[in-house]
C-alpha cells in the first residue's frame, strides 16, 4: 500500500521544516486584520510559527510575524497564540 504524504510547511521563525500538525498558521485577511488560523483553511495570507513559547518569544523579539504578513503584528494576537500553544501542549 502507498504511504499517504505528509505535507510540510516551514517556520517562519526557525526556518524548520515540519508536518503542519506541529505548527500554527496565523493569517493576514483581505480586510487587514490578523488572526490565529486553528482549523488551517483561513483565507488570507499565511505564516506558519513552530507550537513553542521559545519560538513564539523570538518571533516577538524579531519581528517575523510582521515582516512576513507585511503589517503590524498586534500585542492580542501574540497573547492568544500563547493562549493556543500552551492549551494543546
Amino acid at each position: 500500500m502507498k504511504q499517504k504524504k505528509i505535507p510540510l510547511r516551514s517556520c517562519v521563525v526557525t526556518k524548520e521544516k515540519l508536518p503542519k500538525q506541529e505548527l500554527l498558521r496565523i493569517v493576514k485577511t483581505k480586510e487587514g486584520e490578523v488572526k490565529v488560523d486553528i482549523t488551517g483553511k483561513m483565507n488570507g495570507r499565511g505564516a506558519y510559527i513552530k507550537k513553542d513559547i521559545e519560538t513564539l518569544d523570538k518571533a516577538i523579539q524579531s519581528k517575523a510575524l510582521n515582516h512576513h504578513l507585511e503589517t503590524e503584528v498586534k500585542q492580542e494576537v501574540y497573547e492568544e497564540i500563547r493562549r493556543v500553544i500552551e492549551e494543546q501542549k
